[in-house]
């Protein structure tokens, strides 16, 4: 049913009303959920005419290494903008080779981002152990891994992640050693508070291939951009992957050039997605969920365009990704092929425990984004009706 925004807003705050307890009705479900497709199609329209207006915009295919000019019927991985020789290495295993396969260790962080999917309880995320490593889910010494190395198919990339490394990084150079030796790209999260000269050589020569800054983590601090410059003395690959917000779209446009002139290859910017940690730090902002999994600011991937758009008009020289949740959904469709599972599996889903009908009122209110198409609701289904 195509429903009206007027008809939707009627319905959701009803829905905003009810106990959390209390489970939707078969007929109230259905209201919902062309409520959540009738935002999305009018959300995707809208960028699809953002999209149009990018010059140069490339897609990443899958089946194939090089990226294409980018159209509407294109079923593209993802999207970007500049030098494709600078696209990450780790973007590429994720999307096109064996997916993200994560490395942890430091279940600790210094800082408290308002986007951090763990936010409000950084103080009691389980540790992974002394002198161990959480991989696929298994706990490993970094001694297991040349027997790991030999009974099982090697990843074409993996990612140290879980929270910030640069807590304890003197214990990342030997696993990194470990996985260079056995030919397997490498990429790193962090926030850089504490990246230095010392402990940035140490990863180099250790063989790390890419280390990727959450510049919004510190609020786009100048310490953390030297640190990114200091960082490409020693690392072959060195970018900027931060959760597009309407504070960090705010200082990279105050300090572009600044965060040009580092010499960084790339810069993804996220799709900030929220769960049940940090929904409330954005409450007020208009809400969308793609494909009924990753629950968004519509603002956020708005303002990656915009980047976007401006990074190919300025023919900035690094490569500005589009890390989308469309992306995420296409990763996590090539992570259930490359697993063998069966036609249309994957693990992309809701991170919420619930859906929270009430914070999509502020996106019904908002009257600038106007439903495609709309139409009466049928009988059975309107505004003071039982519906069950």
């Amino acid at each position: 049913m195509k429903i009206s925004r007027k008809d939707a807003l009627t319905w959701f705050r009803f829905f905003a009303e009810l106990p959390e307890e209390e489970p939707l009705g078969c007929r109230q479900q259905e209201i919902a959920l062309a409520v959540f497709s009738q935002i999305e199609t009018a959300v995707e329209a809208r960028r699809k005419e953002t999209l149009l207006t990018i010059p140069g915009l490339k897609a990443v295919v899958p089946g194939t290494e090089n990226a294409f000019p980018w159209s509407p019927d294109t079923p593209a991985c993802t999207l970007f903008v500049g030098p494709e020789v600078r696209f990450p290495g780790g973007c590429r295993s994720c999307l096109l080779g064996t997916g993200l396969s994560a490395v942890r260790k430091t279940n600790r962080c210094n800082l408290a981002c308002p986007f951090c999917y763990d936010y409000g309880q950084l103080d009691c995320i389980e540790p992974i152990g002394e002198d161990l490593w959480e991989i696929g889910g298994s706990r490993y010494r970094e001694e297991d891994l040349p027997l790991l190395f030999s009974l099982q198919k090697k990843p074409t990339g993996i990612a140290y992640v879980y929270l910030e490394p640069f807590m304890e990084i003197e214990k990342y150079y030997g696993i990194i050693r470990r996985f260079r030796q056995a030919g397997i790209h490498q990429h790193m999260y962090t926030n850089g508070v504490n990246a230095n000269e010392e402990n940035l050589r140490a990863l180099g020569e250790a063989g790390l291939d890419e280390l990727r800054f959450n510049l919004g983590a510190s609020g786009t601090s100048d310490r953390v951009i030297a640190a990114m410059a200091t960082a490409k003395k020693y690392i072959p690959r060195v970018g900027v992957e931060t959760p597009m917000t309407r504070e960090f779209y705010k200082a990279l446009t105050e300090k572009k050039e600044k965060i040009l002139a580092t010499g960084i290859d790339f810069m993804n910017c996220a799709e900030l997605h929220l769960n049940d940690n940090n929904l409330a730090n954005y409450a007020g902002e208009p809400l969308y969920y793609c494909r009924m999994g990753y629950l968004s600011p519509i603002m956020s991937r708005d303002l990656t365009l915009q980047v976007m758009k401006t990074a190919a008009e300025e023919n900035w020289p690094i490569v500005v990704h589009d890390c989308s949740n469309k992306t995420k959904f296409a990763r996590d469709l090539n992570l259930a092929a490359r697993e063998g599972g069966w036609f249309g599996r994957s693990g992309y889903g809701r991170e919420t425990e619930s859906i929270p009908y009430a914070a999509f009122l502020p996106t019904l209110e908002d009257e600038s984004l106007a439903f495609v198409e709309e139409e009466d609701l049928p009988a059975g289904y309107r505004p003071g009706e039982i519906v069950l």
